[in-house]
């Protein structure tokens, strides 16, 4: 009796919260997904065309990731950080320096937790030298990345490096907000790639060119990281993409019988935000009312066309 009492209640909460307008004025564009199905339950300009700055090294860390699967390489071998490194050192760098060498694992966990750009250039360096076929290591490498783009169907993604900086190029490196979704469904499938980016802290070994050794403690750049229950997955920051962040949480799946048929849907959301006024509030206030649009789409029976979130 006491909860069909409080039933109209919570129903009016519940109504209230669908009810709160999303901030589009916060950010250039944003999307908020199922990462199983893909169905874009919100967004703002989903297919505008921005830079994205290092949200670029998911679809690194992916190549690399899939490279090494697919030919069996160990990602416990070491790579050489290329001359052309001492170009792009600074930002969020961990200090490497052209002749240092660091296994492929540790460059992942470098890129991805605290966007070290030497270090997605070096993985590119020396994955691209192996797949071979390009003007150079790097060109090969991002041949992939483009390859990779397209077959997850990110019809307006173009990448021009392995690390998103936007002011080497002769052109901009974009993407979109509903690209970067399909990108992040894809890659948060992978255990490996959720792993690194749900690291908080890690630390990693140096070898110098002069023969010495020295470790390294990366911090995690995404401050939302733990924060009910997001497990990924990255930021990303330059003067003309602005604050650009993508969040990831997963919920315990639903369970359902049909008949002699034990149905298990898993329950995860992805939100990306791109060119934010602040980044990080926007995206959790994205992921909480995600949360509620997914319940109001999964009792609608999670169409995959013709649904609308309530207003």
């Amino acid at each position: 009796m006491a909860l069909s009492k409080f039933a109209p209640v919570a129903l009016l909460f519940t109504l209230l919260a669908l009810a709160v307008p999303t901030h589009a004025d916060e950010a250039a564009a944003f999307v908020v997904a199922d990462s199983t199905t893909g169905f874009i339950l919100e967004q703002a300009h989903a297919d505008k065309k921005l830079p994205i700055g290092s949200l670029t090294k998911i679809a690194t860390a992916m190549v690399v990731l899939d490279w090494s699967e697919a030919s069996k390489s160990d990602l416990g071998q070491l790579a050489t950080v290329p001359p052309e490194a001492a170009q792009i050192a600074g930002g969020q760098s961990t200090g490497f320096q052209p002749g240092d060498r660091a296994t492929l694992r540790d460059l992942l966990y470098a890129a991805l937790m605290q966007s070290d750009n030497v270090a997605a250039l070096t993985l590119a360096s020396h994955v691209g030298q192996a797949i071979g076929g390009g003007a150079s290591p790097v060109d090969s490498f991002v041949v992939q990345m483009n390859a990779l783009a397209k077959t997850r169907g990110m019809k307006n993604t173009k990448f021009l490096n392995p690390h998103g900086l936007d002011n080497l190029e002769r052109s901009v490196p974009y993407s979109t907000a509903a690209d970067l979704a399909k990108l992040t469904s894809y890659a948060m499938a992978n255990s490996a790639f959720r792993f690194y980016v749900s690291q908080r802290e890690r630390k990693i070994t140096i070898q110098s060119a002069n023969g010495g050794q020295s470790a390294y403690l990366l911090r995690n750049t995404n401050e939302l990281l733990g924060v009910n229950s997001i497990d990924g997955v990255k930021t990303g920051t330059t003067a003309r993409a602005g604050q650009c962040v993508i969040i990831s949480c997963g919920k315990p799946p639903d369970s359902r019988q049909e008949g002699e048929t034990h149905i298990i849907t898993p329950r995860r959301l992805n939100v990306v935000v791109l060119g934010a006024t602040n980044r990080f509030p926007l995206a959790q206030g994205l992921l909480a009312r995600g949360w509620q649009l997914y319940d109001s789409w999964a009792a609608a029976g999670r169409p995959a066309k013709g649904w609308k979130p309530p207003r």
